[in-house]
């Protein structure tokens, strides 16, 4: 554990100050230093392909951004921190007043001290983002003050995403999708894209399990949406899946249940939660905001994703802002959490290997008296709120196909699996149910 501790660690300090955005040079570096964690192919995606309703955009190339004084000394500085400019800020080369300059300005008065985060990437624009004070120090200053972006758009340019395919035993495949657009943000993002990597790299070193693994790094929504309309076939087989992201902070843990709230991904992750004494997680319904599930779960493919998560995006103060940053993460938290995803992952391998039971009296009810499983005296049994083991045992009896793992089932019943197990032995040793 101190050891991989130590390793996540040393590769946050490293990939944080790049500049990532939905297109660029960071985008590539980032996931070339993760290719010495894991296996992932990077790919190209073409500026101008038409996804769907979107078009992947010119790609954006910055060097440098500043905004000077009089005397020639920056009050703002890109180098000192990437998220001072706008993302996809075109290029300027200006001397201005400060009226002119404000409306291009981004600060919080709520967090005085912060950087806000801010992206123009589909309308052609400029801007930074500022502290309190460096507003206040730009509204005071001799003009004009010396704007300068030098950035660049390559119409020749692409998107670069990173893949990696594990095969497992059957067809079935499951997604791990993290983003990587966001630049020296440490939990979200930074913190998703590193553990995706530490989980690729033990998924990779393992025997096959049941379930193949498509574990895919992309620039959030249109990096999902790129994939999903280039992957189309694959995508529409894919049944459930993890969206990585909000791994490192140090507050609670939680996880945003799958668009079905009683899918069995939703049960696994609260089922790793209680073996592992987490009683006090965060439950974030399915809403239609938030990250690239909104893509993966759209109706061409609803995919069933969930994301566990420490410190869920919009529930921090800190989130969208500078603070968010190597100091608001632990690398011991993104540990737990890799584990979490491991630990899940294996449970739902589990049930889906689980055995599959078949009813041996498939035509009406069995007499369930003639192999001591009914109560001796009849009339006294009404239905209530509480599931006893008589209706376990004729809830077997009338879902057991052939098909339906136990794990559905305890699912639909909404009972703990083990004690559907318990029945299910009790009923094969009667000869009622046949285990396939």
């Amino acid at each position: 554990m101190t050891e991989s501790v130590e390793e996540i660690d040393r590769y946050l300090k490293r990939l944080f100050p790049l500049t990532r955005s939905i297109t660029g040079p960071g985008n590539r570096e980032s996931l070339r230093i993760l290719q010495e964690v894991a296996p992932l192919e990077i790919k190209e995606y073409p500026s101008g392909t038409t996804v769907y309703d979107w078009v992947i955009p010119d790609e954006w190339i910055v060097r440098d951004a500043w905004i000077k004084n009089t005397d020639g000394s920056k009050l703002v500085d890109f180098r000192a921190s990437n998220i001072h400019l706008v993302g996809y800020s075109e290029p300027i080369h200006r001397k201005m007043a400060f009226d002119d300059l404000k409306d291009h300005l981004y600060y919080r008065n709520d967090l005085p001290e912060a950087i806000p985060y801010r992206t123009t990437y589909y309308k052609r624009n400029w801007g930074f983002c500022v502290t309190k004070a460096q507003y206040e120090s730009l509204e005071q200053a001799e003009e004009p003050l010396e704007v300068f972006v030098d950035s660049e758009f390559k119409k020749n340019g692409s998107l670069t995403v990173g893949e990696l395919m594990i095969p497992g035993e059957t067809e079935e495949e499951m997604l791990i999708s993290t983003y990587i657009c966001h630049p020296s943000l440490a939990n979200d993002n930074l913190s998703g894209m590193v553990m995706t990597a530490f989980l690729a790299r033990e998924l990779f070193k393992r025997p096959p399990s049941r379930y193949g693994y498509r574990i895919v790094w992309v620039p959030e929504t249109i990096g999902a949406i790129a994939y999903s309309a280039l992957n189309e076939a694959a995508m529409k087989s894919i049944q459930q899946g993890f969206v990585v992201t909000c791994v490192g902070g140090s507050g609670k843990f939680g996880y945003k249940q799958s668009f079905d709230p009683t899918h069995a991904i939703n049960r696994a992750i609260e089922e790793v939660f209680r073996r592992e004494g987490i009683d006090d997680y965060i439950i974030y319904p399915f809403d239609i905001h938030g990250s690239d599930e909104r893509q993966y779960s759209s109706q061409g493919f609803r995919i069933n994703v969930a994301s566990i998560t420490k410190d869920r995006y919009y529930e921090y103060p800190y989130y969208h802002t500078s603070l968010d940053d190597l100091r608001f993460i632990d690398a011991r938290n993104i540990a737990h959490s890799l584990k979490l995803y491991i630990d899940t992952l294996e449970l739902f391998n589990e049930w889906g290997n689980g055995p599959l039971y078949r009813n041996c009296r498939p035509y009406c009810e069995a007499m369930l008296s003639k192999y001591d499983l009914y109560p001796e005296t009849g009339g006294a049994i009404l239905p209530n709120s509480r599931i006893t083991e008589l209706d376990l045992r004729l809830w077997l009896l009338f879902l057991c196909d052939g098909k339906q793992p136990l794990y559905m089932i305890a699912q639909r019943l909404g009972v703990p699996l083990v004690h559907l197990e318990r029945e299910a032995r009790i009923l094969v040793q009667k000869g009622l149910l046949i285990c396939n």
